[in-house]
């Protein structure tokens, strides 16, 4: 409610909604097709008198980033692989695991030691896995939470947890209450986009970008890598300005229309926002999505020259320009959940490390050498770990070629720019890298956290919603990890 009413605050100097119908000579229509001739002023719009819309709202505090970057990881990347080296464990590998760290769902063996080898990076000496040297050669901008823990060991529960603060489905994402707390810096962007893999959707669809309960303004949009960036955005074939004209004010007249007929109709309004982004981007998206604009250098960084990494590269890139254009929050996700290894653990990181650790570290030295990582963070990690013990799927015993597990119990996340003060790990998991131990770190948290960094207090970020102050961290005892923060 306190949100709502901060929102509602800013509104009241501008027109309400039936007072913009009424005022605007071309109402919604006219907004649209002045957007395409090029004179919008960004800061009038039908859809400003509006209970939720995307202008610029107040920060609770100073923030320190202005935008977010999701790198998600589908599917659990194993932590003492990557990120967590535990050499007790390799000194054990192939051993019966000890009481305190056996699986209590018997779906592993022995203790399985990784083949990795891991080394100490940049000023910080911060240890990176032999299969990230990309992401390595940023050690001194990067902190990793080794003390992450979770609350199902399902993808589905846990992929809610992580992206939305609890394990069921239904809730906002948090970009969506990102978008909602800031609204957009760009009103001819959207202020929350998603950039899904071409080669498929990930595990749990279009709910990894929903709005929830929010109104729907604030859900993600999906942008394509491949093809047509933005469907159903331009006409198939070219139209004259009089049709154009004639269109817009049909619409201009139905749209008030119904909206007057349905008072309070939230999509409704979100629909009628989206028409208007819709004319906007029509001028800008084409622009921001275009990729030949960049340097034959700066494509090669992000690896756009191989086959291996030019798919996950182009949507690296394509997020930086985004957030250089002032969109608040980008996710960038892989087909389906290439990091769930139940077989194959080692040839299956390679393969995901092969497809994103040279985009990730071209995306973090562009944003450095252009002056935007200290305002975007970055968030790196998936939905839960990796058992440190062995799975051997459907009675194969065979030695190299074992998987590991779901495992909640203790993992590792990073994050970097965006107010992080890096070459740090926080927090530690047992010798076997079982269970968080040490500054042990709940997804409430780091959600917390990553508030905090863009201005919003997680506590006074609600939404009234069946009767209840609705926020993303919930009925949770969160924490802003201050050990994290430049000014911590």
């Amino acid at each position: 409610m306190k949100r709502e009413r901060q929102a509602e605050s800013l509104s009241h100097k501008y027109l309400s909604r039936r007072d913009a119908i009424s005022r605007f000579g071309c109402g919604f229509g006219g907004v649209a097709l002045g957007a395409l001739l090029g004179d919008f002023d960004q800061t009038t719009s039908a859809s400003e008198g509006m209970n939720h819309n995307l202008l610029p709202k107040r920060t609770h505090h100073q923030p320190q980033a202005r935008a977010v970057i999701q790198l998600f990881m589908h599917g659990g990347p194993s932590q003492v692989d990557l990120l967590d080296e535990k050499k007790e464990l390799s000194r054990s590998s192939g051993q019966a695991p000890p009481a305190e760290v056996a699986d209590d769902e018997n779906r592993t063996t022995y203790l399985l030691g990784s083949p990795f080898k891991f080394s100490k990076h940049g000023e910080s000496g911060l240890e990176f896995s032999e299969v990230l040297p990309g992401i390595a050669k940023h050690a001194d901008d990067i902190a990793v939470i080794r003390s992450m823990f979770t609350e199902h060991r399902n993808h589905e529960q846990a992929i809610w947890m992580a992206n939305t603060g609890l394990i069921v489905s239904g809730r906002p994402n948090i970009g969506s209450w990102v978008a909602y707390g800031l609204g957009a810096e760009n009103q001819n962007l959207p202020a929350y986009v998603s950039l899904p893999d071409p080669g498929g959707m990930p595990v749990d669809g279009a709910r990894n970008w929903s709005s929830g309960w929010l109104p729907p303004v604030f859900q993600g949009t999906a942008i394509r890598s491949e093809g047509i960036p933005v469907l159903h955005l331009q006409p198939k074939t070219a139209r004259t300005s009089d049709i154009d004209l004639g269109r817009m004010a049909l619409l201009r007249k139905l749209n008030a229309r119904h909206q007057q007929a349905r008072p309070g109709e939230l999509e409704l309004d979100a629909r009628i926002a989206s028409f208007e982004l819709a004319a906007r981007m029509q001028l800008t998206a084409t622009n921001a999505l275009d990729l030949n604009q960049e340097t034959a250098a700066t494509q090669q960084l992000y690896g756009l020259d191989k086959d291996k990494t030019r798919s996950y590269g182009k949507r690296c890139l394509m997020a930086r320009r985004l957030i250089e254009r002032g969109v608040r929050f980008v996710q960038i996700f892989m087909a389906g959940q290439p990091w769930d290894t139940h077989s194959n653990n080692v040839s299956g990181i390679r393969s995901c490390c092969e497809q994103t650790d040279l985009p990730i570290g071209g995306l973090l030295t562009d944003l450095k050498q252009r002056g935007l990582l200290d305002t975007t963070l970055i968030l790196w990690g998936g939905e839960f770990g990796r058992t440190p013990g062995a799975e051997q799927r459907d009675g194969n015993k065979t030695p190299g070629i074992e998987g590991r597990d779901h495992h909640p119990y203790g993992f590792s996340v990073w994050l970097a720019g965006g107010g992080i003060r890096g070459g740090q790990a926080y927090g530690a998991t047992d010798d076997f890298g079982y269970r968080a131990i040490t500054n042990r770190t709940q997804t409430a948290d780091l959600h917390a956290t990553m508030l905090h960094l863009l201005g919003l207090d997680h506590e006074r970020l609600t939404f009234a919603h069946n009767s209840r102050d609705e926020r993303l961290t919930d009925v949770y005892k969160a924490r802003v990890i201050n050990e994290l923060l430049v000014s911590g």
